[in-house]
């Protein structure tokens, strides 16, 4: 095979031509779960994936290429299907506010897919709406597994926080999509604390926020802060914006901070 790994510096972006109104146009996706990183296939290990648009990116999973006994490189559409896991299994959840209509937070949550092979991952991502084309009050929800519901209350989140970036509009379609890949390809060094993210979509802004398991771990926690900085090229002065879930839990909140790390104006 080619020298691709999973993860390369160049993102292929799907195009897409999908409505402000459907955040999504499928409604499954599964696959085998396994391991894919430290424990996964070697770095020459490469995958086929649908047709993209090309633009810049820091992670991705790649595309294959391989070639036959007489040198020549096969089309993906000629490779052998083959399914390559991912370590865990992740649920996509989404949320839209329609109006004015206020309606209970869990109550609106609506799972789209779910998928644990980097094949199921992408063809639920190309169905999906990019965040530029989304109205405001729109959350896309990605999770591992382990939580049933994607909220403060989980048993698998109650204790844990989030690394909160708020985005100037305009921006987030290409982060989202690298925050996601670090996020489902394991490039976490506290993996296994990693609960999911999250991307809120608002009038002025957008935001992206990265869910852990105990929030009183300060060593893990700047940790994945300074892995989220790593994967979406932030700068070392970017501000972001800490918050638990049980003060979350209090003020009825997830972005509104108590302290001192609170981002005034979006990055």
């Amino acid at each position: 095979m080619s020298g691709h790994s999973y993860f390369s510096n160049q993102s292929q972006r799907f195009s897409s031509s999908a409505t402000n109104q459907s955040p999504a146009h499928t409604t499954s996706s599964n696959g085998n779960g396994g391991s894919i990183g430290t424990n996964g296939p070697s770095a020459s290990e490469t995958i086929a994936r649908p047709t993209r648009q090309m633009s810049r990116s820091r992670l991705s999973l790649s595309v294959a290429t391989e070639k036959d006994g007489n040198g020549r490189i096969s089309p993906a559409s000629e490779l052998p299907r083959s399914v390559h896991p991912l370590r865990s299994t992740w649920v996509f959840w989404y949320r839209q506010q329609r109006g004015g209509k206020v309606v209970n937070y869990e109550e609106g949550i609506k799972q789209i897919g779910f998928f644990s092979s980097v094949e199921n991952f992408w063809a639920l991502w190309t169905h999906l709406s990019p965040p530029s084309t989304l109205q405001a009050t729109t959350d896309y929800i990605v999770f591992h597994d382990d939580v049933k519901r994607p909220v403060w209350e989980d048993p698998y989140n109650r204790d844990g926080g989030k690394w909160i970036i708020r985005l100037k509009k305009g921006i987030a379609d290409r982060l989202w999509e690298d925050l996601v890949l670090a996020v489902v390809g394991d490039q976490f060094d506290d993996q296994d604390r990693v609960c999911g993210c999250v991307l809120s979509v608002r009038s002025q802004e957008d935001i992206m926020s990265v869910w852990h398991q105990d929030e009183s771990d300060s060593a893990a926690k700047e940790r994945i802060k300074e892995t989220i900085k790593r994967c979406l090229s932030l700068g070392s002065k970017t501000v972001m914006e800490y918050k638990t879930n049980n003060d979350s839990l209090h003020d009825k909140s997830s972005f509104r901070t108590i302290g001192a790390e609170k981002v005034e104006q979006p990055i």
